[in-house]
């Protein structure tokens, strides 16, 4: 079997909802960032790409059922280059590349873009099928952005609570107070507006329309203005709109290959994919369910703990976020150092991919060999990557 190897990443900027990016379809987002990470690779013959796997949470509305090939088509690929797209909801980006991963590993190509998208802000409303012809009633249309919809009733209630309701529970459960929450939010704004101030994401990110930024970040937020907001889920409760991940629109894509493919894409790989895990729990539990996943992908690497020194962790909420830290009993400095989702923000389908590229440049940056990415996805379940940095710009970390 042939390893798979991380050889470049790109993605645009992350919009807010109803911002910068609203008025961009989710299908030419796709292509934005395929076409972005295939210029990392010019001397690559675009008819080599043995697939092209997308993940996207929705696929209701403009993300037209199989967005990954719209992208293709939308890049102007040949029409000879396949895709298909995936859905793991928050994971699916993530769940690409770990398909992807598999792909080149089994030999069935030596060539694969991976990626996803989300535009949180054109998320149709669905209307049900009537159940009888020319129904009289009104009908209800849902909201497709976020959460649970036509929910079948015979589903558990308790499975079906809100995202923030869940991260309530998770705050009970692991005696997570508002405090450490505010603190955890703030260091994320902080980070992320250094990195953006360094130049971190120059290279990783490429302009859409006229944003060249992620839009979400407050380089001002501090722990002092966010114990001001109102709780969100519970009046009583601990989460409010600055210490969970906002609605956001966006897209991502890694470009994987075989290291026998290093002369076909003409770049040398920055990282191999060393460990992949997939955990799931009660839905309701769901932010917790990355602590599992992590070990699953540590121990198919064979590494523990010790060995890791760089964490890519999506910030869906402060709360899930430090109770898996708290878990893992991992150094907090060494997890999301140049920001997280809380700042950067989550277009579910697109995330994974950011988490990758951003590891797999953070460990080149701190010179470490070993780094892991992992993202809660609603419905119970959590995904984990371990990347092995095989550039020249590792040391003995």
């Amino acid at each position: 079997m042939s390893d798979a190897y991380l050889y470049a990443a790109a993605r645009t900027p992350f919009g807010r909802f109803g911002g910068a990016l609203a008025g961009v379809r989710p299908d030419d987002l796709a292509a934005a960032a395929l076409t972005g990470v295939l210029a990392k690779a010019p001397g690559l013959d675009p008819a080599a790409i043995g697939d092209v796997v997308w993940g996207n949470a929705n696929g209701a509305g403009e993300d037209n059922r199989n967005v990954g090939r719209m992208a293709v088509l939308l890049a102007g690929l040949p029409v000879s280059v396949p895709a298909t797209t995936v859905n793991r909801l928050c994971g699916s980006s993530l769940d690409a590349a770990v398909v992807a991963s598999r792909t080149l590993e089994s030999g069935d190509a030596d060539v694969v873009v991976a990626g996803g998208v989300e535009s949180m802000s054109r998320a149709p409303w669905v209307l049900p099928k009537p159940d009888r012809a020319f129904p009289a009633r009104d009908v209800t249309a849902v909201s497709t952005t976020l959460g649970w919809r036509l929910v079948n009733p015979a589903i558990p209630k308790e499975w079906t609570v809100s995202l923030g309701e869940c991260n309530e529970q998770l705050r009970e459960e692991f005696s997570i107070s508002r405090e450490r929450q505010d603190a955890f939010a703030a260091r994320s704004h902080r980070l992320a507006a250094a990195a953006w101030d360094e130049g971190f994401y120059d290279d990783l990110v490429l302009p859409v329309e006229d944003l060249a930024r992620d839009e979400g970040i407050r380089p001002g937020t501090d722990p002092g203005r966010l114990a001001a907001l109102k709780p969100s889920f519970r009046p009583d409760g601990t989460i409010t709109a600055g210490n969970a991940s906002p609605l956001s629109d966006g897209a991502s894509a890694v470009l994987l290959g075989t290291g026998e493919a290093a002369g076909r894409i003409g770049l040398a790989p920055v990282a191999r994919i060393a460990g992949r895990g997939v955990h799931a729990v009660e839905p309701q539990r769901f932010g917790f369910a990355p602590v599992e996943a992590a070990e699953r992908a540590l121990r198919r690497a064979r590494i523990g703990w010790g060995d890791v020194g760089a964490v890519e962790l999506n910030e869906a909420f402060a709360v899930q976020s430090l109770a898996c830290v708290d878990a893992w009993g991992v150094d907090p400095e060494i997890v999301n150092t140049r920001g997280g989702a809380i700042a950067l923000g989550h277009p579910l389908g697109a995330s994974g991919g950011r988490l990758l590229g951003t590891l797999a440049k953070v460990l080149r940056e701190r010179r470490e060999r070993w780094g892991l990415a992992a993202i809660c996805i609603g419905v119970g379940q959590a995904l984990a990557v371990v990347l092995e940095n095989v550039s020249d710009e590792v040391g003995q970390g």
